[in-house]
């Protein structure tokens, strides 16, 4: 229950008792109940004015994990999104407005993606909303912003069904099949790997798409799959598993799992003398923040690295770094160049009317942060991934970028 809801709650009670001749004594009703009806009026517009848009601004929703055990995700491509927003005001704004973002928390729960969309779009007015981080959460809201026409753009959900949902639904990051294909090229031409194990999340969108691609190229590419297994989402003993990928002997690793449970992992498989390498997706992000030198050895892809070579990546990660008083991931990098696009797409349209929008934004093709992108017929960006290998650096783990794969 939020302020305004407790708000109504209990001045309707306070009404209630007055009618009932329990707290006005000898006050005259009428003017008495007059009186919290114009209060609670009074106070339903304040507590809505922070999110009420006027006539010099407009507002972005966002529907991101703030908390749970994906929240690192949210807040970063939150904070990434609040950087961009912040230099296109201090820019003079778009088509003569400022942007004040509404950031709403799902805690990576679908139930509570469709809440948040829903409070953004009917209380809010949003028309635009960046969400949310995970597949799962994000595909929870698409057909509810195709039927809204609420542009939808996710920074970091990469299963493919995402933007099958319509045209005002597009992503800023890559699709699951390519980071599939991407990990087994990888592992095939560059760790030059022939026998490969899989340890997935079969309860996970993310992580089944991933793991199923890499499965298909891998073998494509003439390589053998001599493991593969399966867990359920909040398992945490994987020891059965590893046991199994250990008698297979394989070559590599591939975890296509969020951080959380790819630290567990690699101290499981570690602890059972696997110390072939280990590969994933950008579900790694962060993982060095919370793992031991068991991820050493270890590649994973992603959407940006934090030692970018190019101009526009490093301006980005100076001004984050100012800003927040921290190094920016890939998440924050996806969320700002979520807002980045929608801003574009909307100074392209000349407009903030999401059908004239939606369609400049299927035209864009520019440089970003995250790379050059462009959008296919589907709205997914053409882009490639930079593959990071984990290092110990001054003594502490760190990202380290290793290469650029590209699409064929």
């Amino acid at each position: 229950m939020n302020t305004l809801d407790i708000l109504h709650k209990y001045t309707v009670s306070w009404v209630i008792l007055a009618a009932c001749g329990r707290l006005t004594g000898g006050v005259n009703m009428k003017k008495w109940v007059l009186s919290v009806m114009a209060f609670c009026c009074a106070m339903s517009l304040a507590f809505a004015g922070g999110a009420k848009q006027d006539a010099d601004t407009v507002a972005i929703g966002a529907v991101l994990p703030l908390s749970g055990q994906v929240a690192n995700y949210g807040t970063e491509s939150r904070d990434g999104a609040l950087l961009a927003i912040d230099e296109i005001n201090n820019g003079g704004g778009l088509l003569g407005k400022k942007l004040v973002l509404i950031a709403e928390d799902d805690e990576g729960d679908s139930a509570k993606s469709v809440n948040a969309f829903t409070k953004l779009t009917s209380r809010d007015k949003v028309s635009f909303i960046l969400g949310s981080s995970t597949s799962g959460a994000t595909q929870s809201m698409t057909a509810l912003a195709q039927q809204g026409k609420v542009i939808l753009i996710s920074p970091s959900a990469t299963n493919v069904a995402i933007t099958k949902a319509g045209d005002y639904i597009f992503r800023a990051c890559f699709i699951d099949p390519f980071q599939g294909i991407v990990g087994a090229d990888f592992a095939y031409d560059m760790l030059g790997s022939r026998r490969a194990a899989v340890l997935y999340d079969a309860g996970a969108d993310y992580n089944t798409g991933l793991a199923d691609t890499f499965k298909a190229q891998f073998l494509k590419n003439g390589g053998q799959v001599v493991a593969d297994e399966a867990y359920q989402t909040g398992d945490v003993d994987f020891n059965a598993q590893v046991t199994r990928i250990r008698a297979a002997n394989p070559d590599v690793v591939y975890l296509p799992n969020y951080y959380n449970d790819v630290a567990l992992q690699a101290k499981q498989l570690r602890g059972q003398g696997i110390n072939a390498p280990l590969l994933g997706g950008d579900g790694w992000d962060t993982v060095i923040d919370i793992a031991g030198d068991e991820v050493l050895n270890g590649y994973w892809s992603s959407g940006f690295a934090s030692d970018t070579t190019d101009p526009r990546g490093q301006v980005f990660v100076r001004a984050y770094q100012a800003k927040f008083n921290k190094q920016a991931s890939q998440f924050a990098a996806l969320g700002y160049d979520a807002m980045m696009l929608v801003a574009d797409g909307i100074k392209a349209a000349g407009t903030f009317d999401t059908a004239a929008v939606k369609d400049a934004m299927a035209k864009l093709n520019g440089s970003y942060v995250t790379g050059s992108i462009r959008f296919d017929a589907n709205r997914d960006p053409i882009k490639g991934a930079a593959i990071l290998e984990i290092v110990k650096k001054d003594g502490r783990l760190a990202n380290s970028y290793k290469t650029t794969v590209n699409p064929k």
